[in-house]
């Protein structure tokens, strides 16, 4: 007679009945076997039999994984291998770079350089100018263009000083350093920073401790800046270039714009406080950089506070506090009293007590430091500013930002009340609540669309221009989302004329989606299509550890692995196209973390190398190489408006046109329709008045 004991001690069943034990798995409860139960093994050979069992698990699924791919996917094609164009060396170690227009930016552990990208007149890089301090490293960096040769610079270094530099005609100025203090226990550190398109503001996520952090956000004078600049230019030309040291002969100056001579008094005028008498550049220099007016704080927005109970007494005091209700609030101003709030904490604690206790183990006892995401945002249909402020197109209007352990997107306007004060914590304009934390977010550079992650690998993409969700997507388990970033993908080749609603409606918006264990996910969304698909790694060995998109090659992305290899890849035949390879004896520069850049025009790959400890940036330059004609041909076939990069203003004055140009057909059509509206209210009308008719008979039947 078999004898059954159990496995585990006799426990409550969890009120959840998908935890609940299934049928088949009733056999591992029990010991079939009664010796077994004494045979268990002590400590530590448990332990090692059980981490042995753990390793050959492993190893079975690692040699039984690569089966099922083999027969789905083909093996494939070697791509072929292209050395970089060009090279140059730097002194000292790059921490970031990022190329834009004709130059690169590069920090480095003693300050921040400009280099030139060759060109076919200057087929070498040579340094521009830099910025030198010592024991300074700069290890973050965001250019953004204004003008026609003019760039603001936003750096971070490794203390966490965050600085403004603005680039001119091969002339580095700075700024201002925007938390640098001479108490050291009162330095604030900048964790993040963001700069608008256009240059017209910028934003810092400065922290202090683990727990207090909060969002500065500046305007920036650059109208001021270009003026300067110009009079600073003027200057320069008034000035002869063989003489230093010197003053300028006054009767000789010529009459430039910007400047005129007194022929009277034979004397050259202040312009906007610069004289024409300096003739040293690093003085002009200098005194132009004092002159330059500082950002203006705008906005400074604080980390949410914690839900505690109301300190309310009475309704009327929340609903003071409280706004007209035309938005989402953040839930601050409810009326829950303490012993609610205990009470219902109480009854959550005993209910859940098995997941709580586990999940007390696995968390980490450090009190992690508030983070947060934030972006800059153009006009559009689900910002509403109203009549009173006049919105460029190509201008920000407003700033989204969601916080680490926060339910909510909060959007807050660039146009401040007259009244404000600076550090007054506004409220948020619009809140947009999810059911999940948002841990991640991506804004198409046009503000077209908008993209979040959620903790519980919900990816929602949205279209902002027209106001409704395009896809939500929820990734299978086990993955853990470490970087979302949109593809400068274009619209689909479409007989309509380019521009029209129906280019429009084609148009599919692609996100990817990095992992923390090197998966690479692609979603793409549509008005009429939406697709999911895993583009790599191939094989368990390839990690990916970074990506980045090209906006003159569509549907590619560059993938940087593990092993420091970089490939170009085609998302829509998943095909690897090239492969971008070192000089012999070099390899890549921290390849968990590489330092790279692909500059705004698509044009060039920066990629840092090392030698025996010698650093080396190389280029890679896309036009020399053949792939580059097959995706000529491909961007020549598609229409020359992209409805990705069409301003909010246009996109409606498209669907308006469309409009238009339908109201005579649905004047036509209207006729019809009241005529089918007319015969169907008849043949309502009668066949109620023949029930009535019915009923009254069958009353009058059963009367005696």
């Amino acid at each position: 007679m078999p004898v059954f004991l159990r496995k585990q001690p006799l426990d409550i069943p969890s009120p959840t009945e998908k935890d609940w034990i299934k049928k088949d798995e009733e056999e591992d409860i029990y010991l079939k076997d009664p010796y077994e139960f004494l045979d268990s093994l002590p400590q530590p050979y448990r332990m090692i039999n059980k981490l042995v069992n753990l390793l050959l698990e492993r190893t079975w699924e690692i040699v039984e994984g690569p089966q099922p791919l083999q027969e789905t996917r083909q093996p494939k094609v070697p791509p072929p291998k292209y050395p970089p164009s060009s090279e140059f060396q730097v002194e000292g170690r790059a921490n970031c770079m990022v190329a834009a227009g004709e130059f690169i930016f590069i920090g480095f552990s003693m300050g921040l350089s400009v280099f030139s990208i060759p060109t076919c007149e200057k087929p070498t890089c040579e340094k521009v100018c830099a910025w030198e301090a010592a024991n300074v490293e700069i290890c973050a960096i965001k250019v953004s263009n204004f003008g026609s040769s003019s760039y603001l610079i936003g750096s971070v270094d490794e203390l966490g000083i965050a600085r403004f530099f603005y680039f001119f005609k091969e002339n580095l100025l700075s700024i201002k350093a925007i938390n640098e203090v001479e108490d050291i226990s009162k330095r604030n550190t900048c964790v993040a920073l963001e700069l608008s398109r256009g240059a017209d503001y910028a934003g810092f996520l400065l922290q202090a401790g683990s727990s207090e952090a909060w969002l500065e956000i500046y305007r920036l004078p650059k109208d001021s800046w270009l003026k300067e600049t110009e009079n600073a230019q003027n200057v320069a030309l008034t000035t002869p270039a063989n003489t230093k040291d010197m003053k300028v002969n006054q009767a000789t100056l010529p009459e430039k714009a910007g400047v005129e001579v007194d022929k009277k008094n034979k004397k050259a005028p202040e312009i906007q406080g610069l004289v024409a008498e300096e003739v040293d550049p690093q003085v002009l220099l200098s005194r132009l950089e004092s002159r330059l007016i500082p950002p203006v704080l705008l906005l400074k927005i604080r980390s949410p506070k914690p839900f505690a109970p109301s300190t309310f007494k009475h309704p009327y005091e929340a609903l003071m506090k409280s706004d007209d209700g035309s938005v989402i609030g953040l839930g601050y101003n409810h009326m829950l009293k303490e012993s609610q709030w205990e009470r219902q904490e109480a009854i959550f604690s005993s209910t859940f007590q098995q997941y709580l206790e586990t999940e007390d183990e696995l968390e980490i006892k450090e009190e992690k430091p508030c983070n947060a995401m934030f972006h800059f945002h153009l006009p559009g249909r689900t910002l509403a500013v109203g009549t009173e402020f006049r919105a460029e197109p190509d201008m920000p209007i407003a700033i989204s930002i969601h916080w680490s352990r926060s339910h909510n997107l909060c959007y807050y306007f660039l146009s401040r009340p007259a009244k404000e004060k600076i550090d007054s914590d506004p409220k948020p304009d619009m809140v947009w609540p999810c059911a999940s934390p948002i841990t991640y977010s991506a804004v198409t550079p046009c503000s077209s669309y908008l993209a979040f992650a959620c903790e519980d690998g919900t990816i929602t993409v949205w279209e902002k221009s027209i106001g409704f969700p395009l896809s939500v997507t929820v990734l299978p388990d086990g993955y853990v989302i470490r970087s979302i970033q949109f593809m400068p993908c274009l619209p689909s080749l479409c007989e309509k004329a380019p521009g029209s609603s129906e280019v429009l409606a084609s148009t599919k918006v692609k996100l990817l989606v990095l992992c923390t264990d090197g998966s690479l996910h692609m979603i793409t969304s549509g008005a009429k299509e939406f697709d999911t698909k895993l583009l790599g790694p191939e094989t368990p060995n390839q990690t990916i550890t970074a990506i980045a998109t090209i906006s003159s090659l569509p549907d590619t992305v560059l993938l940087f692995f593990w092993d420091g290899t970089v490939i170009l890849m085609d998302t829509t035949t998943e095909d690897y196209i090239s492969q971008f390879i070192m000089p012999p004896s070099y390899k890549v520069a921290t390849s968990w973390q590489p330092v790279f850049s692909v500059d705004t025009q698509g044009q060039y790959l920066l990629l840092q190398g090392v030698k025996q400890q010698t650093e080396t940036i190389f280029i890679f330059d896309f036009t020399t190489y053949p792939f580059m004609e097959a995706f000529a041909l491909k961007a020549e076939e598609q229409p020359e408006a992209l409805a990705v990069v069409l301003p909010w203003d246009k996109r409606c004055n498209i669907f308006l046109k469309d409009s238009l140009q339908r109201l005579s057909t649905i004047s036509q059509q209207m006729p019809e329709c009241w005529s089918l509206l007319k015969n169907c209210a008849k043949s309502l009308a009668k066949g109620e008045s023949q029930e009535v008719i019915e009923e009254e008979e069958t009353r009058d039947a059963e009367e005696p």
